[in-house]
């Protein structure tokens, strides 16, 4: 993990793994607002760093955990899931990497929750579970419930993909702009680079929106209604970037489409231009190698004014193809 280009005043005690892998323990009392005392807590949230010897032992003797959480928590597999058994809500869901982090993009976020405990687990520091680990420390929100902040992480996390999208719009706006100003000659990477990013997150954004009507189809009679709610508030917040998400593509292939028919246009042109001056020097080309072959019998050799007859009788049949080639091209 790397920490070196972290904000001058951050607190890296929040990013650091103890020597056994946990990033930190919150209690919660029943009002939803964090609390030293354990006794007295209602649920505990723990963070692990996914990573670590230590750590992924600790999950692994959690005697509290159905195995079906345990084996889906402590799995190689770093695909997206989301399932329900045995009274614990489990899976493997896409987050943003923090800004300090090695790279901005797209990672995964673990967790595991029933009503009294709340387990989570990533590789690197992740924007959307620090936001909701500042609002719990400042005491700016309250949690009742694990549902509740696994609710808010996921909420943080649409968030940040949807500045993304509202960036990659702008983005968008700008190259249109130059293309409709025929500035466009140095747009296409960074529209190739908008659409990569675009299919990234338009990726995630149907993963979420598929993983959520799963769990609310195939659990539907057995999902409590707290995290039923939840699901179909995500499930249809997921469905709503998605669509953005389609839009801005749409935007992406459109745009694509006209810079191609541009360079075509351009290419065109082009091509045009070596036409024409193919077609009129071809003529000349021809008279001068007739006259430069040495060999006798050659007309004009004897007259002083040879020269100037057979350069203007080369200019004036290039003339003629010019004009006559120039006249192809309007009538095309």
């Amino acid at each position: 993990m790397n920490i070196a280009l972290a904000p001058e005043g951050t607190d890296l005690s929040a990013y650091m793994p103890d020597e056994h892998g946990l990033f930190f323990v919150y209690h919660f009392s029943a009002d939803g607002l964090r609390t030293t005392d354990s006794a007295q807590a209602a649920w505990t949230w723990r963070s692990y760093q996914i990573t670590d010897l230590h750590a992924r032992q600790e999950i692994s003797a959690e005697k509290a955990l159905s195995s079906a959480a345990r084996d889906a928590f402590l799995a190689p597999s770093h695909g997206c899931h989301i399932d329900y058994e045995d009274n614990w809500l489990f899976g493997d869901l896409p987050d943003l990497r923090h800004d300090f982090s090695e790279a901005r993009g797209l990672v995964h976020f673990r967790f595991a929750l029933n009503d009294t405990m709340l387990i989570g687990a990533r590789k690197q520091p992740l924007e959307s579970v620090d936001a909701v680990r500042k609002a719990v420390e400042n005491g700016a929100r309250k949690f009742r419930s694990p549902a509740e902040l696994i609710e808010a992480v996921m909420g943080q996390s649409l968030d940040g993909m949807a500045r993304g999208l509202s960036k990659l719009g702008d983005t968008l706006d700008g190259i249109e702009d130059r293309v409709v100003r025929d500035a466009w000659h140095n747009e296409r990477q960074s529209l190739v680079e908008a659409r990569r990013q675009l299919v990234v997150i338009h990726r995630q954004m149907a993963t979420l929106t598929n993983l959520f009507r799963h769990l609310e189809h195939s659990h539907r009679d057995e999902l409590p209604e707290p995290l039923s709610v939840m699901a179909a508030r995500l499930s249809q917040r997921a469905h709503t970037l998605y669509h953005d998400g389609e839009q801005l593509q749409a935007r992406t292939r459109l745009l694509q489409d006209e810079l191609m028919a541009k360079l075509t246009m351009q290419s065109n042109r082009l091509l045009y231009a070596l036409s024409v001056m193919t077609a009129v020097l071809l003529p000349m080309t021809i008279i001068s190698g007739l006259f430069g072959m040495n060999v006798g019998g050659l007309p004009l050799t004897d007259t002083p004014m040879g020269f100037r007859v057979v350069t203007g009788i080369s200019l004036v049949i290039a003339a003629a193809t010019f004009l006559f080639v120039r006249g192809l091209g309007r009538g095309s």
